[in-house]
């Protein structure tokens, strides 16, 4: 299986199948890996079709398997970098970290895709800002 990515944080490879096989390393990595697979299981639910899928989780070895969005972008505009995480915000969550590494394009229906969202959050949990004292 080919490496995607080999770091302190992540080990990615491309399975022989076409998925994606991604063991998560290094400082709390059991922490990122349980907010990946929530996040990805919140957009399937509701139907966000530009992220992947998780077929499988392994938390004794924080692995997970999930569905291949294409491949690596190497040039894409700030304006349709900036929409696409703003279109996932429709979805109930923001990346926290929208940078042109994890975007992938789709060839077979033309689609930019988005992926790692070990950081990401849930919109619904950030709390508002304080309210400034009416007195």
């Amino acid at each position: 299986m080919p490496d995607v990515k080999d770091t302190n944080r992540a080990h990615v490879r491309i399975g022989y199948d076409g998925t994606v096989q991604k063991t998560f390393r290094g400082h709390e990595a059991d922490k990122r890996f349980a907010n990946e697979c929530r996040i990805l299981r919140h957009l399937e639910a509701r139907g966000c079709d530009f992220v992947p899928r998780l077929l499988d989780s392994d938390p004794a070895k924080l692995r997970i398997v999930t569905s291949n969005c294409g491949q690596r972008v190497d040039h894409i505009s700030d304006e349709r970098l900036k929409s696409l995480f703003a279109e996932l915000e429709q979805y109930g969550v923001r990346h926290d970290d929208p940078y042109m590494r994890n975007v992938t394009y789709r060839i077979a229906d033309g689609r930019f895709c988005l992926i790692d969202f070990e950081l990401a959050t849930l919109l619904d949990e950030i709390p508002p800002p304080p309210r400034p004292d009416a007195s």
